[in-house]
């Protein structure tokens, strides 16, 4: 599907309310210029060098890694993500480096096992202050990697670390800003908004997993096709591919599939891009700070908004919610929760600079967060000789 817009030719200049590297707000320890790379570039590269970023290839995204090689992982969304963000970046004459490196870096604090790691976290650290895997992603580019000999972490932007923090609890927020004034959690405060970079990985962030999890649900047998016929975003595609090509109905393998998803992915960017050129021209903020006093300038038009919000719907019931993923993830939640019982117990279990850490809860989530699936099935076993998943 061809995009119905008048595209910029590239490279084109950034636009006015685009975040500009040259007038980055920093790093939270200043450092020499690194050319021909810019500030975001650089962001990019270490988080793609960062142990924490090759970790994702087997962290779960909705399919523990063991249950099949094509499934998505952390990693493979992610790229997904950057991918969709600088596409639309580059049509809105944004900055498609800190897309890029918001996108690579955002899944980053993700636990083993997907959304069950981090509930058992959630429930383990509840009396310890809690766990969020945006904030977690943060402690990971801020503290966790140890790469350099000057400072821990990886000393990235204030703009990448912004949109890193996707959400922040109020709690976590004030927490933040005692030790960073001004600091990427300030727009939970003061109700601001993110750069419109950040607003546009979060919009990709949706796009990428809509679809990806449409095809790896199918691919699954967890969904059919014909349970989405009653999903209106991916129907009205489907019809389209059938009507220019009848003969996908009766062709084995997945040609109609990809079809389709290529269709409504397309759909998808060109209404975010013709409607945030629109409240961008509605708006007109003088620059990058003013965008942040707009509302959210980054969107989908109303109605495609409705249909995605359906398409989300339907894959929390049909999917995330089927009994089998439910059994799965509730084995995956229990293994985490046991993990983490076994290193309180026994902080010796861990590495060194973990089982030495002044705050012993935070430094048990911080290890189990770090863990790929099979490494945490691994460590499980190793402590108590159960195996969580048959061979």
């Amino acid at each position: 599907m061809s995009f119905p817009l008048d595209l910029p030719p590239y490279p084109a200049p950034l636009a006015r309310w685009a975040s500009d590297p040259q007038h980055s707000r920093g790093r939270r320890l200043p450092e020499p210029a690194a050319p021909p790379r810019n500030e975001h570039q650089r962001d990019r590269d270490r988080i793609v060098h960062s142990t924490a970023f090759r970790r994702l290839v087997y962290k779960t995204q909705v399919f523990i890694n063991h249950e099949g090689d094509l499934f998505r992982t952390r990693l493979t969304h992610s790229l997904e993500v950057a991918q969709l963000g600088r596409s639309a970046a580059r049509a809105l004459q944004l900055n498609e480096d800190l897309v890029e490196a918001i996108a690579l870096a955002h899944d980053l604090g993700h636990t083993p096992f997907g959304h069950a790691g981090q509930d058992a976290l959630a429930d383990c650290m509840r009396s310890h202050g809690g766990f969020e895997h945006n904030l977690q992603s943060l402690r990971v580019v801020d503290l966790l990697e140890a790469r350099y000999p000057a400072f821990d972490g990886l000393n990235l932007t204030f703009e990448t670390r912004e949109g890193i923090l996707k959400h922040c609890s109020a709690r976590n927020a004030r927490q933040l800003l005692q030790a960073e004034p001004d600091g990427p959690a300030q727009r939970f405060v003061d109700g601001t908004q993110p750069s419109l970079e950040a607003q546009l990985v979060n919009l990709a962030d949706a796009l990428a997993y809509n679809a990806h999890d449409i095809d790896d649900g199918v691919r699954s047998g967890l969904i059919t096709l014909a349970q989405l016929d009653d999903v209106d975003l991916f129907a009205r595609f489907k019809q389209q591919v059938l009507a220019e090509h009848p003969a996908l109905a009766t062709v084995p393998g997945r040609r109609l599939l990809f079809e389709t998803l290529r269709r409504m992915l397309s759909a998808q960017m060109a209404d975010l891009i013709a409607s945030t050129q629109a409240t961008l021209q509605a708006h007109a903020p003088a620059d990058a700070e003013a965008a942040r006093h707009c509302p959210p300038l980054v969107c989908f038009s109303a109605g495609l908004q409705a249909d995605v919000t359906a398409l989300q719907r339907f894959l929390f019931s049909a999917l995330y919610r089927h009994p089998q993923v439910m059994q799965t993830t509730a084995l995956a939640r229990s293994a985490l929760a046991e993990l983490f019982a076994a290193y309180r117990s026994d902080p010796a279990a861990m590495p060194a600079d973990f089982a030495t850490a002044a705050d012993a809860p935070r430094a048990v989530a911080d290890y189990i967060a770090g863990m790929t699936d099979r490494f945490a099935l691994r460590e499980h076993h190793r402590l108590t000789g159960r195996r969580v998943f048959e061979e």
